[in-house]
């Protein structure tokens, strides 16, 4: 049985645990507000916001609901636009005609012309609401950041910035509420959110167990947050018996042992990024998380998943592998550890056993001696899958490099550890004439097909200049014109 909160109704239902949220919202709630797009998370027309909590905190986060399993949805509050409705005395609308009424963010959207046809604004709308429910910063460079994965947008980028920063300005104005109270107030949000904490709370305590799935000798399909399984097998997992593993606890979490840093499967993208931990130890980390699909991705998308999926370009996979991290692999009886850089043996070919998975990941965490830079080239900025993606450590001593770890995505059939330029560049001094060695070195280790993102000279030629951009960044003194002017 899958018990949650949606709006101001209480569910509990057997439908199966496979199929899509946004398909339960539409076809058994007749919640038509939230949109059927693409169907592949990218478009944002079926954006809600979850609600659980977290490190005893009410935390919401915007969701792709045509990628999210009903079975994530187990002890949460979803909200639809619908939810969000602050007339008829905060009524949850389930259908016929909404007052006229406009909550603050609507209205911005109206006043602002940040709207044409309409299908893509109860997104817009929902993932503001989202905005104004974090804990972020109320800037406007935050409020857009927080619809990057609305990409539907006729009516252009300006009218739909400036509602977004009108959203900003009224946040500005919240000082010790808590985000649902200065929510309410505001009219952001009707007031029986006010009760939802509280109700959370007795839903977990009456959930004894996960009940979202029940193995009973079968193999059961593990999914973390579904970001890519349901874009590649959305029909094939609808009945499928599955392992949740999203929210599970033992499987959760980023803690520092000594100067080891000890990674929960199951933490998300978005985990990583909030991370006092990682926000130490890697300065750029927001300009790298920036550049890894949209906020409601990442809100879903775990770690292990980006591994075990084996993308040749997963973005989170080129980070760790240039971190050398280790997997903790387990199948519920024994475990093994094994580097991350081992575990994938050919296109989509894992070392790994079908029942097992990863129930740790750890890596030394950089110290005062080391650098570390992450670098993605893709047709868009924002929402979009690498042509070529590569990361970069380096321990120095002195002038010298005692340790070195180069990976590249998009560049073979597997996630690539370089491994003969990384043991090259190790004793080197950091040079020009050392990084356009390592350059010729790492050519002669990749294997890049023409495809759809870029022909092989083209992705040839972008490892070359990102390979640049990772040594220019991190030795801001070495000579810039002398790099850029060898030919790759």
């Amino acid at each position: 049985m899958i018990k949650f909160i949606l709006n101001n109704k209480d569910i509990s239902t057997n439908l199966p645990a496979g199929m899509v949220l946004l398909d339960f919202i539409r076809y058994q709630q007749q919640l038509t507000g939230t949109k059927i797009g693409c169907n592949e998370g990218d478009c944002g027309a079926c954006t809600i916001l979850a609600g659980e909590w977290l490190n005893d905190t009410l935390q919401y986060r915007s969701y792709t609901s045509c990628l999210t399993p009903l079975g994530n949805a187990h002890g949460k509050h979803i909200v639809t636009i619908e939810g969000l409705n602050t007339a008829d005395g905060g009524s949850p609308f389930q259908g016929g005609s909404p007052s006229a009424a406009l909550n603050p963010v609507q209205q911005a959207m109206s006043d602002e012309s940040a709207t044409q046809c309409g299908f893509c604004t109860p997104g817009f709308t929902v993932s503001l609401a989202g905005f104004c429910l974090s804990q972020q910063a109320p800037t406007t460079k935050n409020a857009i950041a927080s619809i990057d994965g609305n990409i539907c947008r006729c009516t252009g980028y300006k009218s739909i910035e400036r509602a977004a920063a009108r959203v900003a300005l009224l946040l500005q104005k919240r000082q010790e509420e808590t985000p649902v109270d200065f929510g309410i107030k505001n009219n952001l949000l009707p007031p029986w959110f006010a009760g939802i904490g509280q109700r959370l709370k007795q839903l977990k305590l009456s959930l004894n167990g996960d009940a979202r799935h029940s193995e009973n000798g079968i193999t059961t399909r593990m999914v973390g947050g579904g970001t890519d399984l349901y874009v590649q097998k959305h029909d094939e997992m609808q009945d499928a018996p599955i392992r949740f593993m999203l929210d599970n606890p033992a499987l959760k979490g980023i803690v520092q042992e000594d100067d080891r840093c000890i990674i929960g499967p199951s933490a998300t993208v978005t985990d990583l990024s909030e991370s006092p931990i990682f926000k130490k130890h890697f300065p750029r980390l927001a300009q790298h998380t920036a550049l890894v699909s949209s906020t409601p991705i990442r809100n879903i998308a775990t770690l292990a998943g980006n591994f075990i999926n084996a993308s040749p370009i997963g973005d989170f996979t080129i980070f760790f592998l240039a971190l050398d991290a280790m997997l903790v692999l387990s199948d519920g009886t024994s475990t093994r550890e094994l580097p991350l850089r081992k575990l994938y043996k050919g296109y989509k070919t894992l070392d790994k056993q079908p029942g097992e998975y990863i129930e740790k990941i750890w890596f030394r965490l950089p110290g005062r001696n080391s650098r570390f830079h992450f670098e993605k080239v893709s047709k868009r900025t924002n929402l979009d899958i690498a042509s070529v993606n590569t990361a970069l450590h380096i321990i120095t001593d002195g002038n010298s490099i005692r340790e070195a770890h180069l990976s590249a995505g998009g560049v073979g059939p597997i996630p690539k550890f370089l491994e003969k330029t990384s043991a090259f560049l190790e004793g080197k001094p950091v040079s020009e004439t050392t990084i356009l060695k390592a350059i010729m070195l790492a050519q002669s280790e990749i294997t890049p097909i023409g495809d759809t993102r870029g022909s092989e000279a083209y992705k040839r030629l972008l490892l070359s200049q990102l390979i640049k951009a990772h040594f220019i960044t991190l030795f801001p003194e070495l000579n810039v014109s002398e790099l850029l002017a060898v030919e790759p």
